[in-house]
């Protein structure tokens, strides 16, 4: 007996392969909102933030609806395209298996899902940030089952992990009056409520071996077309605008800060609020026709919140900076992708990959 294991271990040793380990990949984890969502949502039957319907997805692989909120890819997918990192596939997918978590990483972005849990509540299901990372918990016992607790403790600390939430929290929360933190907290009491819960999350997520983190700003939500049809003028909603430029300047103090406090924490903050804002307000100088009103839209009846099959789509979506009342389009999520790859200072060599391009022409389907 003692013969055959020293044997084992041997051959083990030869293959490169250890009693306990793997050659795991670099891979992603991703934690977010619709922003970020590549399918979760579509696994939560009770969710109304769902982007399962025409024409969500015209822009990416086969056409069909495939989760995102948006008719190509998401900013996440573009980086990880960029730097040759695999998609990671949507935690709550029934064929996401341990190799697939080996090979891909996982992503837990759900559309509704914030900071808060109580955010986007009258989505009725959606995943906040603590569900997302009590899920990651998860992923890590299935991993630690598969290859052993120190080979797994290896690839999670080299993994790269993406937290991307936050707009939820003023759009589908305190700017609501449906919802208590409304009347609960003032401007300045919020900010410190939803900050200092993500200092805790991004703590745990620390303490769970997350040694290579990325955290998204917010960009400059009160210019998204739900907010400006809602307000008198048409106009960019300045209120929230500024709301958004206080959680940046916050949340990129607390990422530094936990740079300092914790150790072997490279984190780093992308505030892409000025490149967004520009963008929004000088589309022609970036190639955009239109910035203020969705792609996709139900005719002359805004907000029409989603797009279903009965929208009406723009003539080239390519032309527009956002699909749909919420979400950029695949055309604009480029530039924001390419921002931030600036903002988190990757080098040219880092972006080895290639993303999967939207048609170069985008036209309207026929009827």
């Amino acid at each position: 007996m003692k013969f055959n294991l020293v044997l084992v271990a041997i051959v083990a040793t030869i293959l490169g392969i250890g009693l306990e380990g793997c050659h795991c990949k670099m891979v992603q984890f991703i934690f977010g909102d619709s922003l970020s969502d590549v399918g979760n949502n579509m696994h939560l039957s009770k969710s109304l933030a769902q982007a399962s319907l025409p024409w969500y997805g015209i822009d990416l692989g086969n056409g069909l609806p495939n989760g995102r909120f948006s008719n190509g890819r998401t900013v996440s997918d573009i980086i990880g395209d960029k730097l040759g990192l695999p998609r990671p596939p949507a935690v709550l997918d029934p064929s996401l298996t341990e190799e697939v978590i080996l090979e891909n990483g996982v992503n837990y972005a759900s559309g509704g899902g914030g900071i808060l849990n109580e955010t986007g509540s009258y989505f009725i299901e959606k995943l906040s940030l603590d569900k997302q990372i009590e899920l990651f918990q998860g992923t890590q016992k299935l991993v630690q089952g598969k290859i052993g607790k120190k080979a797994a403790d290896k690839f999670f600390k080299e993994a790269s992990y993406v937290v991307a939430l936050g707009s939820n929290d003023f759009i589908n929360n305190y700017l609501m009056p449906v919802y208590p933190d409304s009347w609960t907290y003032n401007d300045e009491t919020f900010m410190d409520y939803l900050i200092g819960t993500l200092e805790r999350q991004l703590m745990l997520l620390h303490s769970l071996g997350a040694r290579k983190l990325m955290v998204f700003g917010l960009a400059p939500m009160g210019c998204i077309p739900l907010q400006r049809v809602l307000s008198t003028t048409g106009n960019c909603r300045e209120k929230t605008n500024k709301l958004a430029l206080n959680f940046n300047k916050a949340g990129s103090k607390l990422v530094n800060d936990l740079v300092e406090q914790l150790p072997n924490a490279k984190y780093r903050f992308g505030d892409t609020y000025d490149f967004v804002y520009d963008l929004i307000s000088n589309p022609i100088k970036y190639g955009f026709e239109n910035s203020d009103t969705p792609c996709c839209s139900f005719g002359r009846i805004r907000p029409s919140l989603t797009c279903v099959p009965a929208s009406t789509l723009c003539k080239d979506r390519s032309k527009y900076v956002f699909w749909d009342e919420y979400h950029p389009s695949d055309s604009a999520n480029e530039l924001i992708a390419n921002e931030l790859i600036k903002k988190f200072g990757f080098s040219h060599d880092d972006q080895s990959g290639a993303p999967s391009p939207a048609p170069a022409v985008a036209p309207a389907p026929e009827d």
